[in-house]
C-alpha cells in the first residue's frame, strides 16, 4: 500500500498478559481471521531472525505471505519484513495504559505485485485491510479478556 494503514485498540488486560499473546506467532491464526496456517521457516519461533511463512485468504484470494522478524522488543515493539509476493513493513507496538490496561496498535504498509493489482489493487485493498485489521483486533480484544 502506498499508505499505512494503522488500527489500535485499548485492550483491558496488563501489558504481560498482552505481549504473552501476541508474542506467540503460532497462535496468531487463532484471531487473525485472514491468517489461515503459520510455518515457521527457522527453528527460531521469536526474536528478530525469526522468519515465518503464512497462508493468507482475503475474499477468493489466497497467498503465501513470507516475513521475517526484523525488530523484537520485549513488551514494546514487533516488527516484519513481507519479503514474499507482497512487499512491506509492519510493527505490532504494545503501550502499557495502567496495570489494567493495554493500548496495541498494529501499522503496516505493504506493496502489491502488478497481477494483483499494483497501485489499483492497493488503492482498493486498503479500505478491506483496514477492516479485517479492525476485527482481528476485536477478535484479539476477546481472546485476551476472556
Amino acid at each position: 500500500m502506498s499508505k499505512t494503514i494503522t488500527v489500535e485498540t485499548i485492550i483491558n488486560a496488563p501489558l504481560d498478559e498482552v505481549w504473552d499473546e501476541v508474542s506467540k506467532i503460532e497462535n496468531h491464526s487463532n484471531w487473525m481471521k485472514d491468517a489461515v496456517n503459520i510455518d515457521f521457516q527457522t527453528n527460531s519461533r521469536t526474536g528478530v531472525g525469526t522468519k515465518i511463512k503464512v497462508l493468507t485468504k482475503i475474499g477468493p484470494i489466497k497467498l503465501y505471505d513470507y516475513m521475517t522478524f526484523t525488530k523484537w522488543e520485549d513488551k514494546s515493539v514487533i516488527g516484519v519484513d513481507h519479503v514474499g509476493i507482497v512487499k512491506g513493513k509492519g510493527e505490532m507496538q504494545f503501550t502499557k495504559i495502567s496495570d489494567t490496561s493495554t493500548k496495541f496498535s498494529w501499522a503496516e504498509t505493504l506493496v502489491f505485485p502488478f497481477y494483483l493489482g499494483g497501485p489499483i489493487g492497493e488503492f482498493f485493498g486498503k479500505p478491506i485491510f483496514n477492516l479485517i485489521w479492525k476485527e482481528n483486533l476485536q477478535n484479539l480484544k476477546k481472546e485476551i479478556e476472556k
